[in-house]
């Protein structure tokens, strides 16, 4: 039967990825012999590129957690990593045709199963894609869920997210999840390392929002956080920072049902808008 494509924000073309594969939950197996000979040296490319880069830009618990992936020079088949992230975490890996719904991606996190693009971009999209592929999933997410922290907070951030389509917070949730999950800063030994898949999986972003001078940095909070539009087809203008998974998982313990009502009534901040010294 299948399952209509999803699409989030505008784009010229349709949604990539076979919907009609996906099963009521949005799920599907991982068609591996369909990978050719040229997607597994895409998969190769792109894995030596950003592990080359990973030293003195990357939080060094995900390059810790990196071998775990295991193979490098082919895309890895779903049940293999399993085998080991379901001992570390409790997690495991499950298919999906691209983009899903909020409700089924919600309700796949809260039972510690994260989705994954089964289909990987092609040789001219190298430097830059649209949508998430298997790479952005399984590199730039992946290698954290075997930390026990973090997995626990991606967890809380599925549960979270059906509470918060319950009160039509959806909007100010999803910033969080962008500003951490994705594209996430943590201060490591005194520096700025990145922990979020999104910049983790970008061989331009990985350094520019370390070490450029041009984005703003700034502790995480929960409030700011999700007042904070964001644009997916720029470099980021601000960063949120935290200080450890810990602090992370500490400061989302809180019911968020008061902050979503509280901040109904209060201005957004521009994605590029500065945090006003002293405030």
């Amino acid at each position: 039967m299948g399952q209509a494509p999803v699409v989030y924000g505008q784009s010229a073309r349709p949604p990539r990825g076979d919907y009609s594969r996906a099963s009521e939950d949005y799920t599907c197996t991982q068609d591996y012999a369909s990978y050719t000979a040229a997607d597994h040296d895409t998969y190769r490319r792109l894995y030596e590129r950003q592990r080359a880069l990973l030293p003195g830009l990357a939080s060094q618990a995900f390059i810790d957690a990196l071998p775990s992936l295991g193979a490098s020079d082919r895309i890895p088949r779903f049940e293999e990593v399993n085998e080991r992230l379901c001992k570390a975490t409790g997690w495991e890996l499950v298919g999906v045709p691209g983009l899903i719904p909020e409700v089924p991606f919600f309700t796949l996190l809260a039972n510690r199963k994260f989705p994954v693009t089964d289909w990987i971009r092609r040789p001219e999209e190298f430097e830059y894609i649209v949508e998430p592929d298997i790479f952005h999933d399984l590199f730039g997410h992946v290698p954290l869920l075997f930390n026990p922290v973090f997995a626990d907070y991606v967890q809380r951030y599925g549960q979270g997210g059906l509470k918060a389509q319950g009160l039509g917070s959806c909007e100010m949730l999803s910033r969080l999840y962008w500003y951490t999950i994705e594209f996430g800063l943590i201060r490591e030994a005194g520096q700025i390392r990145a922990y979020g898949a999104g910049i983790l999986s970008s061989s331009g972003e990985l350094a520019y929002s370390v070490q450029s001078p041009e984005p703003q940095r700034i502790p995480l909070q929960l409030e700011r956080t999700m007042r904070t539009r964001y644009k997916i087809d720029t470099y980021q203008q601000t960063y949120f920072v935290i200080d450890s998974f810990e602090q992370l998982f500490e400061m989302t313990a809180a019911d968020f049902a008061p902050i979503y009502e509280r901040l109904k009534g209060l201005p957004e901040f521009a994605a590029d808008e500065r945090e006003m010294v002293g405030a």
